[in-house]
């Protein structure tokens, strides 16, 4: 028998809500004089104070700004997008209701529209994307600046297919960047009659054009490889896949393939040893091609409680770049940001039998990473069968089958929004490894309080602080020896970034098999597990229950953790003990948050490979997850003019 693929999706049928902000919180600090008519008059014309909508401002200063406004400026929902140092001023997206507030302090001299500003999506922004869009360099011959945007990067898309209609797919000068398109079906079609496909592409590449970049993708201006391997239906075949990953094995210098999005899987039954998919996937990586691939929507059961052990094929094989979804609750900032409890959790559970007749299972720790996922607003397909059958995950946003956005959840989504963070570090520097990408991205990503390695990985993704370590290394990695200088500098950088106003700490780890390995030298120096041809995993060694490093792998300063950690929110070595690292590397069932693993039993697969009712079984799922608060409020749409905007 075949065994069936299908998208990772979630799909969301509840109506947006809006976000509510506290306006008992927002109160005058200062009252300037006690007179309304003085904070009045420092306001524009244009702004309307009070309500919930959110503005974007220009704050003129006459000094510092004292205590109080930092305060104000670092609260929830309110978003420092630029310090203008020359001009004294900053410019801040909040709710209008916060504007007399803002107003009254005496050391604002004037409050404007900030009306030429582009309005940037939400994903891009609070990824940290949208802040690393343009790139300065020195020389010898003096200062360039470039936009990092994926210009030259080929994304393969292996999915329902792309509408090379829609707009989002057009570069500036209204070429199409969808560069080649191949159907595995059978059907004979390389467009989107489902809608995943489209939708998972203008994620990771989508263009800037609607509603003036409220939905802009991750590398709006690389190339998208389209091949299709789910029908009409949204269901696929292993052997269609491995198909489109041979295609791209012998194609991908043609199109300058550096990255390969997997937002589909099946269950992880075989070890990865011995998975086709996996093995597939292991190919194209040490070719030097990024395979990032979707966890899965099977972290709990009908009845809401945790599952362990969900992780899909090909997300399994430990050389690819596997991504589980979170939940961003529609704020820019990240310190409400959680992973949502549909995301498959490790350890993966596929299995094989060794010489003695015994079933052994390969428990890595998986996901790598999560990055947003839940209520994405990205392009509809024309005609596409999700919202056919769904018509409430339409956004609304445009009544032009070109233009139009649509909402839909999942890990599939999540996957996507890592491919493009990983163009962009590929055009930064081409010279990257795919471990080297999946390094800089675990060790600068964002812990989340309250959430396992198992459920996170290293944390949420971080595309600033991926951008500004990458930066960093060197492009003549290729000849390096263990321990060499990996940096072009002598220090790294400082582990922070701020997004959204709020300030965090990176990981400063990075997950290795079965194992998380931390310290400073996994930047600072050059590690033989980075090279073409090794997995992260190849490193860490096993000696009577302790987790240690390989001396000929692995440099010194490099430090093995015996435990699986709960984040504490700061640096993941700071987390709680949650189960050791060395029952990974055991058989039989392992306990973990009160919920057992069963070995070889994948406890949703019969739902997710059911061939009938394959949306009414998504449907389950959704509400299962509203009733688990995975809801995402929302930011508001912006509806789309019909007027194209170039400026992202």
């Amino acid at each position: 028998m075949k065994r069936r693929i299908f998208p990772l999706l979630l799909l969301c049928l509840c109506a947006g809500i809006l976000l509510a902000e506290n306006n008992s919180a927002v109160r005058p600090v200062h009252a300037d004089g006690g007179k309304d008519s003085a904070r009045k008059a420092k306001l524009s014309a244009g702004l309307r104070a009070g309500g919930d909508q959110r503005v974007g401002v220009v704050l003129q200063l006459k000094g510092k700004p004292s205590g109080k406004l930092n305060s104000l400026l670092s609260r929830s929902g309110v978003h420092v997008r630029a310090q203008l140092k020359a001009l004294n001023a900053i410019t801040v997206e909040l709710p209008a209701s916060a504007l007399d507030e803002l107003a009254s302090f005496s050391e604002v001299e004037f409050v404007s529209a900030d009306a030429d500003v582009a309005s940037f999506g939400h994903v891009s922004a609070t990824t940290g994307a949208d802040a690393v869009r343009t790139q300065t360099t020195k020389t010898l011959l003096g200062t360039t600046t470039t936009t990092l945007d994926g210009s030259g990067v080929g994304i393969a898309i292996i999915d329902s297919g792309v509408d090379t209609n829609h707009s989002s797919f057009l570069d500036k000068s209204n070429g199409v960047r969808v560069v080649k398109s191949v159907d595995f079906t059978g059907e004979g079609r390389t467009d989107d009659p489902y809608g995943h496909g489209t939708h998972v592409a203008s994620i990771a590449a989508g263009n800037g054009r609607i509603s003036h970049a409220a939905y802009v993708g991750m590398a709006p201006n690389a190339n998208i490889i389209n091949l299709r391997v789910l029908n009409s239906k949204g269901a696929g075949s292993t052997s269609a896949l491995l198909a489109a990953l041979d295609w791209v094995l012998q194609n991908r210098a043609a199109y300058n393939v550096r990255v390969v999005n997997l937002s589909l899987g099946t269950p992880a039954v075989d070890s990865y040893r011995n998975d086709p998919l996996c093995k597939a996937v292991r190919k194209l990586v040490d070719a030097g091609v990024v395979v990032v691939a979707a966890a899965g929507n099977n972290g709990k059961d009908s009845s809401g409680r945790k599952l362990y052990g969900q992780i899909h094929s090909p997300g399994d094989e430990p050389s690819a770049l596997t991504v589980g979804a979170s939940n961003t609750f529609g704020t820019d900032a990240r310190s409400d940001d959680a992973v949502t409890t549909y995301s498959s959790r490790g350890p993966t559970r596929g299995a094989w039998t060794d010489d003695a007749g015994v079933v052994r299972h390969d428990n890595l720790i998986k996901p790598d990473l999560v990055a947003p996922g839940n209520r994405l607003v990205y392009a509809e397909a024309a005609n596409n069968l999700l919202v056919t059958q769904n018509p409430q995950l339409d956004a609304g946003v445009s009544g032009s089958p070109a233009r139009e956005e649509m909402y839909l959840n999942g890990t599939s989504m999540a996957a996507p929004v890592a491919a493009g963070a990983a163009a962009l570090l590929l055009q930064l520097n081409p010279k990257l490894t795919p471990n080297m990408v999946k390094v800089a991205m675990m060790y600068t990503a964002q812990p989340l309080r309250g959430f396992n390695q198992l459920e996170q990985g290293a944390g949420e993704l971080n595309v600033e602080g991926a951008v500004r370590l990458a930066k960093l290394f060197k492009t003549d990695l290729l000849s390096s020896l263990l321990g060499s200088a990996l940096l072009t500098t002598s220090a790294p950088p400082t582990p922070q970034t701020t997004i959204g106003g709020q300030t965090f700490t990176w990981s400063q780890g990075v997950i290795m098999g079965n194992a998380f390995a931390t310290g400073a030298s996994l930047v600072t120096k050059y590690q033989k597990v980075y090279g073409a041809g090794a997995l992260l995993g190849d490193g860490v060694i096993l000696s009577d229950g302790v987790i240690l490093s390989d001396g000929s792998l692995l440099s010194d300063g490099v430090i093995m953790s015996d435990q699986i950690l709960t984040s504490s929110g700061v640096i993941m070595s700071d987390g709680t003990p949650f189960l050791s690292c060395s029952v990974l590397l055991g058989d039989g069932v392992i306990l973990g948050d009160g919920c057992i693993l069963s070995d070889g039993v994948m406890m949703s697969d019969s739902v997710m490979m059911g061939d009938s009712a394959i949306m009414g079984d998504f449907t389950l799922q959704a509400q299962s997850a509203q009733a688990a608060g995975d809801v995402t409020p929302s930011m508001g749409i912006t509806v789309d003019t019909g007027v194209d905007y170039l400026g992202y």
